[in-house]
């Protein structure tokens, strides 16, 4: 062999060994100057609601953190399963996130055909807030209480009727899980959305509904009645306001956790560093009056682990009332 085989020799087997010495180092290195760039942010809702509102305040504040900018994407349809598999298929380098409520990983695979599994493809990042869910009724159903709600359904089962926005909705569940753990039946009459729901309550169309928050201000008016809250813990803007534990439903809680994931595979120190600097975003009084200025409950903080934690939790919940009750999307 001589000396310009050897030399092309040496160079093919440096370029043979090359990748595989840069697939050691790169996630170390790429660790180190995330991010170069602008971080993409996805939601699977369009403008204008909480889950916007909330990302889109989010956004703004680790835009300052990063130093780069963190623009909010609209990707809306399939529950949220677009943008889902929008971030699921997303190279795992940390500058495409998707901010979701925990119905995403929850309650979807139990309702839709999935083109990715959210528990594999995914890695959660952040807990980012909390929305309660408030049990309403119509102003003129002659009840005070969830007490009185309960009797009046025990006396005429199958009669009253509650609205969602939708078959196999957040809202729809919650109601599920109210007459199934109440032990009474009720009608139910599913709308194209929150708001056609909300509206036929308040022109009494149907007598009850769970409503994420937009109900609030009929209520306030005196257009619908404000019974309970259904979560554990009360409201800290409403505290007089009763949940539906303490009303004698044991541990009820349909409320919904919004989180920031990333895909899996994405570096953990890319992980840990979004996940405290979000940590520390939340823990803002600015951020958390804005919370509830837009309606969005309270800021959550919490570790990757302890959010994974939750969503398999209600994975867990959720699936049980969807297969008993036979729930189906629309």
């Amino acid at each position: 062999m001589n000396q310009t085989q050897t030399q092309r020799r040496r160079l093919l087997t440096a370029a043979i060994a090359a990748p595989a010495s840069f697939g050691l180092l790169s996630p170390w290195a790429h660790a180190q100057t995330w991010p170069s760039r602008a971080v993409s942010l996805i939601v699977g809702f369009p403008p204008g609601g909480i889950a916007d509102l909330t990302t889109r305040l989010v956004a703004n504040h680790l835009t300052r953190a990063l130093g780069q900018p963190v623009p909010v994407d609209n990707r809306a349809g399939a529950a949220g399963n677009i943008a889902g598999q929008a971030v699921a298929s997303s190279a795992p380098d940390g500058y495409t996130l998707l901010s979701a409520p925990a119905s995403l990983l929850a309650i979807n695979p139990h309702l839709h055909r999935m083109t990715f599994d959210p528990f594999t493809d995914l890695v959660p990042v952040a807990a980012t807030g909390r929305v309660f869910v408030y049990l309403m009724v119509r102003a003129n159903l002659g009840v005070q209480n969830v007490q009185d709600l309960l009797a009046m359904l025990r006396a005429r089962p199958g009669q009253l009727t509650f609205g969602s926005a939708g078959n196999g909705t957040s809202s729809h569940i919650a109601g599920e899980k109210f007459t199934s753990q109440a032990n009474v039946t009720a009608r139910h009459i599913p709308y194209r959305g929150a708001a056609p729901a909300l509206t036929a309550l308040i022109g009494g169309e149907i007598d009850f509904l769970f409503d994420s928050g937009p109900g609030l201000q009929a209520a306030q008016a005196g257009r619908v009645q404000l019974l309970a809250v259904g979560s554990r813990t009360r409201v800290p803007a409403l505290p007089d306001l009763p949940t539906l534990h303490e009303s004698g439903l044991t541990d009820f809680d349909v409320d919904t956790v919004f989180g920031i994931y990333a895909r899996s595979g994405t570096p953990a120190a890319i992980v840990a560093r979004l996940s405290t600097e979000i940590g520390r975003i939340m823990q803002s009084t600015e951020v958390r009056e804005g919370l509830v200025a837009i309606g969005a409950g309270t800021a959550l903080e919490g570790s990757p682990q302890e959010l994974a934690a939750r969503v398999r939790n209600d994975s867990e919940r959720f699936g049980r009332i969807i297969r008993e009750r036979n729930i189906r999307p629309d």
